[in-house]
């Protein structure tokens, strides 16, 4: 398949319907208080701040490593995400757990700087020991219709992300359409993408709904002709274990029961945590 210069056709009603019934049928179904124990495990708890700083990583790490209670079959978190400096104290605080270091890295968010600048600043945070990056596809690019630039940049990122994950944020909020949504999940992931990530968090629209089945579509159709998982995280302005919820029951209809896992799904969040412990712990 020709991925650069493929086109797509979507109508958003009917996306928003499919949408409906898929989330209605499957909640119906769906035991919460074990969906939500899921939904823990699956979170990167994340704080992306120019204020961010040493103080800041710790109570992070110590709130990651808080919520395990093996009596009550509660999980950690999937990992934390910080920017590239912080890489390495995290990777300490976080020793002797399962908890990953995930680093944003690659000029984020703008994604506007040279390709040897991205390359740099990835290559430190993985030498830091980040086991996860998040990197931003040139948005300024893909709208001009330069898909080659940016399926290449990706590319060569993948290549210097070494054994670390690559997480390729579409930044689905500037693509204009379900369409671009569509081609962009495409391109990350025929270019080396471990996951595709919806947002940033640093723009409005970023998490929807509609732009979460997109891309488990292009997932899909990728595993079917591939045999290969690619993973997912729909990230910015899920707060709330209500919301959290229906992209559960998305992916559970759409890619199934198997996706239900770090390796493959993840929540980018900030607040979420709390509130998912709270629900659990209040059932």
């Amino acid at each position: 398949m020709d991925i650069l210069n493929k086109s797509w056709s979507i109508s958003t009603d009917e996306l928003k319907q499919r949408i409906k019934r898929i989330v209605d049928s499957e909640i119906k179904k769906t035991d919460k208080n074990l969906a939500y124990r899921d939904i823990l495990g699956l979170i990167d708890l994340t704080t992306l701040e120019g204020s961010d700083n040493e103080k800041r990583i710790i109570e992070l790490c110590t709130q990651a490593k808080q919520y395990k209670n093996e009596s009550k079959n509660i999980p950690h978190v999937a990992a934390v995400c910080v920017y590239p400096p912080f890489v390495k104290q995290a990777k300490s605080l976080l020793k002797n757990t399962n908890i990953q270091v995930a680093s944003v890295a690659g000029a984020f968010p703008s994604g506007q700087s040279p390709l040897e600048v991205k390359l740099a600043e990835i290559s430190y945070a993985v030498n830091q020991g980040a086991n996860e990056i998040d990197m931003v596809i040139s948005r300024g690019r893909f709208l001009e219709g330069d898909y080659q630039t940016v399926f290449d940049e990706i590319k060569a990122i993948k290549e210097v992300c070494g054994d670390a994950h690559l997480k390729v944020i579409l930044e689905t909020g500037e693509l204009e359409s379900l369409e671009n949504i569509r081609k962009a999940s495409d391109i990350a992931i025929y270019a080396g993408g471990d996951f595709i990530k919806t947002s940033t968090g640093k723009i409005q629209p970023a998490a929807t709904e509609e732009a979460f089945v997109i891309m488990l579509d292009a997932i899909k159709e990728y595993y079917e002709s591939s045999g290969k998982k690619i993973g997912v995280k729909p990230a910015g302005g899920i707060s709330e274990p209500e919301v959290a919820l229906r992209y559960y029951a998305l992916i559970k209809n759409i890619l199934g029961k198997e996706w239900i896992c770090p390796e493959l799904f993840r929540f980018g969040a900030s607040r979420l945590a709390n509130k998912i412990c709270d629900q659990i712990n209040g059932s």
